[in-house]
């Protein structure tokens, strides 16, 4: 029966370690998105489907064949050698004859046609990159968001330990003599805004988890799935000017206008082509009766009089024009981007120091000197409840800013177009 009691107990102290899962990096959580999201795995087979199009925009013409058979005489008759007797003779002076011809197609239509094709996929790839940058963006924060819930929860599982404690020194003094029962209450009473503030922070945590689990597409459960990483922020910034060339360089919005750019010159090159005239070459072979055989060669060309695609050179003339103001527009954007997350981090960082090397120091400070103050009468229950928040608010302020730039770095990684804040 021993033994028995000591195997459960076993079984069950190893379950939780059987169903605990190792606690996900934000590279692996990265690297697990890149192969699960179903909106990136849908917007790669765009790219794949405009690569098929380079297939059919490279076709050639397909060559064409007839046959025919000329000079039938219906009521044709001849008189049979060996009878004398009339024979009807409809194909007697046939004329077959058969006859292949091919359209060429002259000023590199083709090559155009491929280079087109070939340049919308350097679009599509750019913009499946664009799209990629933005979910990865919801991606960053939704991490940040579960790091930063379960900084407020060790937080408030801190805050309700200490407050424990103080409750304990308090009891003594009670039954000590030392304290009224009317005090103690309301310490006693101060507890539910502690386990308040945990509950709260239990529910938050769960909720980004959720969020970050729905955009890797996975269903592990909430209790088994975990991230990790540092929840904390550096001062040292690069100069903006870095930040600009970064993006600029990197941006796959801004690669789409330039690529777009570059199509809409390759479009217009084509309609100059596509105006110009394709000759057809044939080959004919036939019989003549009473020549045996022979062939010919002919050379049909198309007379554009009214129509040398002169619409078509307009359009892609203005679409030339007009993406190159959208090319300009996008590097507006690049800027605007970048210098509002560059700023919305310096702003940050300003708030951050002095709460690093003051306030909280400050704070802590303050409520133990207080605490211990209240413990020997040197200060009423309203200055230690008071000071008590204040270090709380103080702290849960801290957290929420560090929270704050970390969302800001990913923006700023958004602005650029890669990493360059972790």
């Amino acid at each position: 029966m021993k033994r028995l009691f000591i195997g459960g107990l076993s079984v069950a102290l190893l379950m939780p370690a059987a169903f605990a899962q190792t606690a996900l990096t934000w590279e692996q959580v990265k690297e697990k998105f890149e192969t699960s999201n179903p909106t990136l795995r849908g917007a790669q087979l765009n790219i794949d489907e405009s690569r098929a199009e380079e297939i059919t925009a490279y076709l050639r013409p397909n060559p064409s064949i007839g046959t025919g058979l000329d000079q039938i005489v219906p009521f044709s008759t001849q008189a049979s050698p060996v009878s004398g007797l009339q024979v009807y003779r409809p194909l007697m002076n046939n004329f077959p004859s058969l006859s292949i011809s091919y359209l060429h197609e002259r000023d590199h239509k083709r090559e155009l046609r491929l280079e087109s094709a070939r340049k919308t996929t350097d679009i599509a790839a750019s913009t499946y990159s664009d799209q990629e940058r933005n979910l990865l963006f919801n991606l960053r924060s939704a991490f940040v968001q579960v790091l930063q819930a379960k900084a407020v929860e060790q937080n408030a599982h801190d805050n309700l330990a200490y407050w424990d404690r103080e409750l304990d020194v308090n009891r003594k003094r009670l039954a000590a003599g030392d304290l009224a029962q009317v005090d103690m209450d309301r310490l006693e009473l101060q507890r539910v805004q502690f386990e308040s503030d945990l509950a709260t922070a239990i529910v938050n945590l769960r909720t980004s988890k959720i969020q970050i689990l729905m955009l890797l597409n996975d269903r592990t459960a909430i209790e088994r799935f975990d991230v990790a990483g540092p929840y904390d922020f550096s001062d040292r910034l690069q100069p903006l000017e870095e930040f600009r060339s970064a993006a600029m360089a990197s941006r796959p919005d801004l690669k789409v206008a330039v690529q777009t750019v570059e199509l809409a010159k390759t479009n217009h090159q084509l309609a100059i082509a596509n105006g110009s005239a394709d000759p057809t070459f044939n080959v004919d072979f036939a019989r003549n009766p009473p020549i045996p055989f022979y062939f010919g060669i002919s050379v049909s060309i198309p007379l554009r009089i009214f129509d040398r695609n002169q619409g078509e050179k307009a359009r892609t003339a203005v679409d030339i024009r007009r993406s190159e103001r959208a090319e300009d527009t996008a590097r507006a954007q690049v800027f605007s981007d970048v210098d509002s997350a560059y700023y919305t981090v310096v702003s940050t960082l300003d708030l951050l120091r002095p709460y690093r090397d003051k306030y909280l120091r400050l704070a802590e400070e303050t409520r133990n000197k207080v605490a211990f103050s209240y413990q020997n009468g040197g200060a009423s229950l309203l200055d230690y409840l008071d000071a008590e928040k204040s270090y709380r608010d103080t702290r849960l302020a801290y957290l929420n800013l560090i929270g704050a730039y970390l969302t800001a770095a990913a923006q700023m990684n958004m602005a650029v177009g890669r990493e360059v804040m972790l």
